[in-house]
């Protein structure tokens, strides 16, 4: 029998491995229904859906790796990170989805979430003001009108799979929807801004790298207390707090 592998799990959604089926569990259907719906709709492969059994969607396992994790090394070279850069930008050129995702909120909402988190950062000690204030006024350039396009949400290298320099699959769409392009851009590229110039030059076109910074600032001020409040460690080597330092 195949072992069980628990990928990753907190209170909101759990995902688990056997053998080549990922089960993903997730009391929010909407969200499950969002993933299914927009992976019928990418132009960039997508995991198959072997079967759905709420609160359960069963997928199979994509072949090759990912780029690597938040916080730990790169494992695909220039010319993979190139071809991620021209998937995400074939994504951004679809036909919209239906609804907003992730990265379409509101710059009103934003703000106010914005505001509202980097008070409770400094108020409950978390991290220092000086750290907080300085990446709140980074991450402004981030709040400002765009285009929507064809949004993943929540790309995350470690949900990009590649096999040698091409792209096999990108994986959990629950977050997917109208948004910001360069949202999906900044959180590929969040902890390994070395590779920014390979994404941009597979992506193929000019790009205002002061919003990218936003971005960086702006998801990783977002990020720290839900991590905490969810047994993950934002303070990590690499991860959300580095990021937000890398801008002083």
């Amino acid at each position: 029998m195949d072992e069980v592998k628990v990928v990753v799990a907190h209170s909101e959604r759990a995902t688990l491995r056997v053998g080549d089926v990922f089960l993903k569990v997730d009391a929010d259907q909407a969200r499950i229904d969002v993933e299914v719906e927009a992976m019928s709709l990418a132009p960039v492969p997508t995991p198959e859906v072997l079967w759905r059994k709420p609160p359960v969607l069963a997928i199979a396992a994509l072949p090759g790796t990912t780029l690597g994790r938040l916080g730990g090394p790169s494992t695909g070279s220039s010319a993979a990170w190139a071809a991620a850069g021209a998937a995400i930008r074939k994504l951004h050129d679809a036909p919209l989805p239906p609804l907003p995702g992730r990265a379409g909120r509101s710059i009103v909402a934003l703000a106010a979430e914005l505001d509202d988190e980097c008070e409770l950062l400094v108020t409950n000690g978390l991290l220092p003001a000086d750290l907080v204030t300085h990446n709140r006024q980074v991450a402004e350039a981030a709040l400002r009108p765009w285009t929507p396009a064809f949004t993943h949400g929540d790309l995350q290298i470690a949900h990009v799979f590649v096999d040698g320099d091409e792209v096999t699959g990108i994986i959990d769409w629950s977050e997917a929807g109208q948004g910001d392009a360069l949202y999906d851009l900044a959180t590929f590229t969040l902890g390994h801004e070395e590779h920014l110039d390979d994404v941009l030059a597979g992506y193929g076109t000019d790009i205002d790298l002061d919003v990218i910074h936003a971005w960086w600032s702006l998801r990783s001020l977002l990020a720290v207390r839900w991590l905490i409040e969810h047994g993950f460690d934002p303070f990590a080597p690499g991860c959300e707090v580095d990021v937000l330092r890398s801008r002083m």
